[in-house]
């Protein structure tokens, strides 16, 4: 009874709504403003939707997925060796012969490395150079393809906290994922797997998780602005702030890992003492340890560790600033070196007991 009490009532108000008016706009006409919104839809996108998705659409048949092995015997008493997944990431096409830049720690210590793109094409790979100070690695194609996308590369100088940015790599092995977010903060640092600061680090809060290292960031005009190496995350998945590597700096590293497979700096011809060993007696600047006779620093008059006729260690010239700026550990001192090149002269200020001297040095290439 009260079922068709409700239904009449229905029916009643149905007839009052049909009476205004009011049916074919919430009812009967419902259906057919879905149809045209959606295909409204179709056709319609912001300029930022347009943007993304034509960056995308460029950028990603260049990102490549990463992915490495490792031998290792089955046990301890076996001599039999297999082989065993390592680790994953992202990297992008730098040169359409077949290169690959990728993050250092993503192939750290892997005995074979395959790189598939977009296509889902896999290619063998070796490792032609690595920089695990500035966490990057070139990798080459053992047999490329002759239709491989590269990306137009930016100006990590033309940043400004603000502007929008785009990732694209393969966070959880997902292959070609995008996200987007803009530069929180630049001039960061973070460590390197070698202990080393890489400076100069862009901030963003574009979504990086693990799988995204090595992969581009993108600027709106789809240039390459750096490389995602790092997130900052207690739990390990995106929080909101990740790193990459600036593209200035991926621009000086990789063209050298090309041609010798490593960072070259220019030397001086000394070695120093551990940052460890200066920090336990209490010294500020970096003592010398030893001078590499007819290199550029024995020349200039630099001087290392000694002893004493009665057999004692005695303390050589610690280097306190060059050019004038201070230096305080290896990573002041190396980072100073990398901003160099053979033949260049370097003002050296050194303490000398208790005097001070400075002395002019022309570096050389490294030996």
């Amino acid at each position: 009874m009260l079922g068709r009490v409700s239904f009449r009532m229905c029916g009643q108000w149905l007839a009052r709504a049909l009476a205004k008016g009011l049916v074919p706009l919430l009812l009967l006409g419902a259906g057919t403003a879905f149809t045209e919104e959606a295909r409204d839809y179709l056709s319609f996108a912001t300029e930022d939707e347009a943007n993304s998705t034509e960056i995308f659409s460029k950028a990603s048949p260049a990102v490549v997925y990463v992915t490495t092995t490792t031998l290792r015997r089955r046990s301890r008493f076996s001599m039999d060796v297999m082989e065993i997944p390592k680790g994953s990431g992202s990297g992008f096409v730098w040169h359409d012969s077949g290169l690959i830049v990728t993050n250092y720690h993503v192939v750290a210590d892997a005995n074979r490395m395959k790189v598939t793109l977009q296509d889902g094409n896999s290619y063998l790979a070796e490792l032609i150079g690595s920089a695990p100070e500035k966490d990057l690695a070139v990798l080459r194609l053992l047999e490329p393809p002759s239709d491989l996308t590269t990306l137009p590369l930016g100006d990590s100088t033309e940043l400004s906290v603000g502007r929008k940015v785009l990732a694209i790599g393969n966070p959880f092995g997902l292959d070609t994922t995008l996200t987007t977010g803009v530069v929180s903060a630049l001039g960061r640092e973070i460590r390197a797997p070698s202990g080393r600061q890489i400076r100069g680090v862009v901030q963003t809060d574009a979504a990086i998780n693990p799988g995204n290292s090595g992969g581009p960031l993108l600027n709106s005009l789809g240039q390459l602005i750096g490389v995602n190496t790092a997130i900052y995350s207690p739990s390990g998945a995106s929080a909101g702030i990740g790193f990459a590597i600036p593209v200035n700096t991926v621009r000086e590293v990789v063209p050298q890992l090309i041609s010798y497979g490593r960072i070259l700096r220019p030397i001086m011809g000394i070695e120093l003492a551990s940052d460890r060993w200066r920090r336990r007696y209490g010294i500020k600047g970096m003592p010398v340890v030893r001078v590499f006779p007819g290199l550029p620093a024995a020349e200039a008059g630099l001087r290392g560790v000694s002893r004493s006729s009665r057999g004692d260690l005695r303390l050589g010239d610690v280097i306190v600033a060059i050019d004038g700026q201070t230096i305080d550990s290896h990573d002041d001192y190396l980072t100073l070196m990398e901003s160099h090149k053979a033949g260049d002269t370097i003002s050296v200020r050194a303490r000398r007991g208790d005097d001070e001297v400075n002395l002019d040095v022309v570096l050389t290439e490294s030996q």
